[in-house]
């Protein structure tokens, strides 16, 4: 059955699970402040400002099966978490329930940021969310407001995501940085193409009768030390280390996510930990020829 999917806020994620939909033969709607990046994907561009749908009616939205929202705040800025979280996600729950035939269900792409473990906790879905950084408080504002509303709505919490593009850590450990063996700062991430994957998996899971939860943690299967990765990722590029970093690590949470809920739904992972994840990019990203990147 051919479905229509709205995704607001179509960045990296949003557009690599749009492709994914539409090679099924679904159609997707991409919703972008500018739009122009989404000619050529097979998305149909919508160009919005969230800011816009104050007090907007039924037709300021496309009417969707399915609606994912993935929007970035543009700035690490408490006000602009704002805007981006639970004021725009309200703004577009309030256009919504005003269609006449409302979504299947309504996808919150969240973050383990509001998780405030810092000691290398096992976390889950029912693990306290007592974060006390802006980011993970109105990160979880948001979560509220679509768990409140009257709407079927499911939170998906990812963590650190990584893939192309995202080498900011291989570029550290190239120059040289390493993180501390101790203390353990245990990390977590998804791969990219992860994050879609799930987003498509969830909503075939409800095309498929079963039923969903109203919050899942997505990550990948092997929460690491930083240290570990960093010295995985050194081997491979055969780098030498020649600072440690101690301060930046030190105002990290720690704590290990544990991914039993959404694995058990039947989500195969394609990048069951970061080894498998890091080596695509570093092979597809060209980080393992002799050239300096």
């Amino acid at each position: 059955m051919k479905l229509t999917v709205l995704i607001i806020g179509c960045g990296d994620i949003g557009t690599t699970l749009g492709r994914e939909l539409t090679s099924e033969g679904h159609r997707v709607i991409g919703v972008r402040r500018q739009a122009d990046s989404l000619q050529g994907t097979g998305i149909e561009p919508l160009a919005l400002d969230l800011a816009t749908l104050d007090d907007a009616s039924a037709s300021a939205l496309p009417e969707a099966d399915y609606v994912i929202y993935t929007v970035s705040a543009d700035r690490f800025e408490e006000s602009a978490y704002q805007s981006a979280y639970p004021n725009g996600l309200k703004r577009v729950l309030g256009v919504l329930e005003q269609h006449e035939t409302p979504p299947r269900r309504i996808f919150f792409v969240s973050s383990t940021s509001v998780y405030g473990q810092q000691e290398g906790e096992v976390v889950n879905e029912v693990s306290p969310t007592d974060s006390t950084s802006f980011s993970g408080t109105l990160m979880r504002d948001a979560e509220q407001a679509l768990l409140d509303h009257p709407l079927p709505g499911t939170v998906v919490r990812f963590s650190g995501i990584y893939g192309p593009g995202r080498d900011r850590l291989i570029h550290q450990v190239k120059g040289g940085r390493m993180a501390a063996i101790t203390p353990a700062i245990y990390s977590n991430r998804i791969h990219r193409d992860d994050c879609a994957g799930i987003l498509a998996h969830l909503i075939q899971c409800q095309e498929s009768g079963k039923p969903l939860a109203e919050l899942y943690l997505g990550s990948d299967s092997e929460p690491a030390t930083m240290y570990n990765v960093m010295s995985w990722l050194a081997k491979e590029l055969k780098a030498t280390a020649t600072e440690t970093m101690q301060s930046p690590l030190r105002r990290r949470t720690s704590k290990r996510c544990d991914n039993s809920r959404v694995r058990e739904t039947g989500y195969e992972f394609r990048y069951p930990s970061f080894r498998e994840g890091y080596a695509q990019i570093l092979k597809e990203g060209g980080f393992l020829t002799s050239k300096s990147a």
